[in-house]
């Protein structure tokens, strides 16, 4: 089972690498396109079933080491994986 965890840059933070991808967007001529934030997307394939523990066991790991709490804010919940959907291709 995989566990997703996706971390953003907080609302106040600038985002610099966003506002890179917004200019280039708009050079392209997607000019329709007002915002872009930028972040992280963890895929964490877990041993066990997911429950409530599991996610609070996950979100502590992304507080300490995945996001940074000071400016990044990030989200835990059940996913399918990526990379699994690309195996399954294969």
């Amino acid at each position: 089972m995989s566990v997703i965890v996706e971390v953003m840059p907080k609302p106040e933070i600038l985002d610099p690498q966003g506002q890179a991808v917004l200019n280039a967007l708009h050079r392209l001529g997607f000019t329709e396109v007002r915002g872009v934030r930028q972040g992280k997307r963890f895929e964490l394939d877990v041993d066990a079933d997911v429950d409530p523990e599991v996610l609070r066991r996950v979100s502590d790991a992304a507080a300490t080491l995945l996001a940074n709490p000071v400016i990044e804010e990030h989200v835990v919940h059940t996913g399918e994986s990526v990379h699994a959907k690309e195996t399954d291709r294969a």
